[in-house]
Formats: C-alpha cells, sequence, structure tokens
C-alpha cells in the first residue's frame, strides 16, 4: 500500500496528484480487514524522497516493512540506514512516472544484494519475455507487481504469461496478487479476464504468491472498495490453507516479519 501527505511535495514528473491518504486512514481499512502487518512501497509521485513513508514506518514500528526508491548514487550509508528503518526493497517502474532507468537494474540489484533487499517491479507483462534473461540472473529476490500487469489482459499462453511462470518456477520471482482493477477490461466485480490469470498464478506456484490491497487505489475513479479486492482471494484460491500461506506464511519469508 501507499501512504500520501498534501504536505509533502510531489516530483515534476508526477502523472496524477494522488489522493490525501495519511496512516491514520489506513488503519481504519486495517482493523476493518484484520491485517496486522503492511509494507509500504514509495509512490512515484513522490519519487526519491522517501519521508512520507519512513515516516509512516516510524509509527508503524516492527510490523511493517517498505519497499524505497533510492538514487543509484545513494551511500552504503543510506542504504544501511533505510534498512534499519525497515525498508527490504527498491522498486523499478518500467511505466511512464517511473524513477529508475531500466539499464540500473543489475547493477542496484547487486548493490542492494548484501542489504537483503529485493527488487519490486512493475512493467506491462506484455514485455516479459524479452525482460527474462535479465530477471532470472538478478542476485535478488524479484517480485512483480499486480498479476503481471498484462496492460492488455492476456491468455495463460500468452508469451509474457508463460515467461512469468518461468521465472516463478526459477525460484527466485513471486508476483503480487493485486489491484485488478488497473488492467482489467472486463470490470468489476469479479474482472473475470484478470482473475483467470491470478489463478493460473496460484494453482502453478501458490508458495510464490502475496496478496496486496494497493491502497489507496491511486489514480482509480470510482475508488475500489479494499473489502472486495481481499474478497477475491476466496475465488483465486481454493481452500483456507493455500489463502493463509498466501496472506501469512510467503509474506513473511518475503518481508522477513
Amino acid at each position: 500500500m501507499h501512504i500520501y501527505e498534501d504536505r509533502f511535495p510531489l516530483v515534476p514528473q508526477a502523472v496524477f496528484k494522488p489522493p490525501h491518504a495519511p496512516l491514520r486512514d489506513y488503519r481504519a481499512v486495517q482493523k476493518a480487514l484484520g491485517l496486522s502487518r503492511v509494507v509500504l512501497v514509495q509512490p512515484n509521485g513522490y519519487g526519491y524522497d522517501n519521508r512520507c513513508m519512513l515516516e509512516a514506518m516510524a509509527e508503524l514500528g516492527e510490523s511493517a516493512r517498505a519497499i524505497a526508491i533510492i538514487r543509484t548514487d545513494a551511500s552504503d550509508a543510506e542504504l544501511d540506514r533505510l534498512t534499519r528503518a525497515g525498508v527490504r526493497g527498491i522498486r523499478y517502474f518500467l511505466l511512464p512516472g517511473g524513477m529508475l532507468p531500466s539499464e540500473s537494474l543489475e547493477p542496484m540489484a547487486a548493490r542492494v544484494a548484501k542489504f537483503g533487499w529485493h527488487v519490486q517491479m512493475q512493467l506491462d507483462g506484455r514485455d516479459l519475455a524479452r525482460h527474462e534473461p535479465v530477471f532470472a540472473r538478478l542476485p535478488v529476490p524479484l517480485v512483480i507487481d499486480h498479476n503481471g500487469k498484462f496492460l492488455e489482459p492476456v491468455a495463460t499462453d500468452h508469451p509474457g504469461f508463460q515467461a512469468l511462470l518461468r521465472l516463478l518456477d526459477g525460484g527466485n520471482t513471486w508476483v503480487k496478487l493485486s489491484a485488478p482493477y488497473e488492467t482489467s477490461k472486463t470490470g468489476p466485480p469479479h474482472f473475470d479476464d484478470v482473475s483467470m490469470l491470478a489463478r493460473a498464478l496460484v494453482a502453478a506456484r501458490p508458495d510464490r504468491c502475496v496478496w496486496a490491497t494497493n491502497w489507496p487505489h491511486p489514480g482509480r475513479s470510482p475508488v475500489p472498495d479494499t473489502a472486495l479486492m481481499l474478497d477475491l482471494l476466496l475465488a483465486w484460491a481454493d481452500d483456507d490453507a493455500t489463502r493463509h500461506r498466501i496472506l501469512v506464511d510467503n509474506p513473511a519469508r518475503l518481508y522477513g516479519f
């Protein structure tokens, strides 16, 4: 999820004005859904300025982890400071509004490896086959956002989706089951086109799936109901043991809870 506070400035290249979504508002959602742990992701709109996220992290304490956006020339001392604050990954966003260029991926992955971080990646899943060789050889775990984020939902035999399955089988890649509304063409309430992909991911590698709220659903109007997003997991995973793995066990391994 993301925290947005109006008192923090947006970068000039921000592609939309985010909602005011402070930590106290998320805590209400967290309480309603019974969520005890949280992973904060640095919004692209704040660029390299992680202050808003780190402020929330300080309040949340040990129940929280974070994914940061850092400059390619960040010092080891800065990486150590962020690690002690709960940061466990670096965010790459290979779509409009992203900060870090794709060519910096391998050297930055090598840098953050010694701090126990992973790479969180968002891109058009239709390009996964092209990126697969680089992704497969990264020295750190890779987490791919939003069911692969196929900007045009595809069939499970699409080369990009097959590349995603191969990456998951490689043992170093994870996928987030989240935000079907970002790419679905069939729409609510069931998002059938994206739900098909989510079900296939769970069926193939339930040990490599984690779930996310994507709260406060930035850039979406109307704003999706977070409880209904959680309910979709009932359709994506067939039994309580698998859901427990996705919601509890897998994130504990990935984020070090």
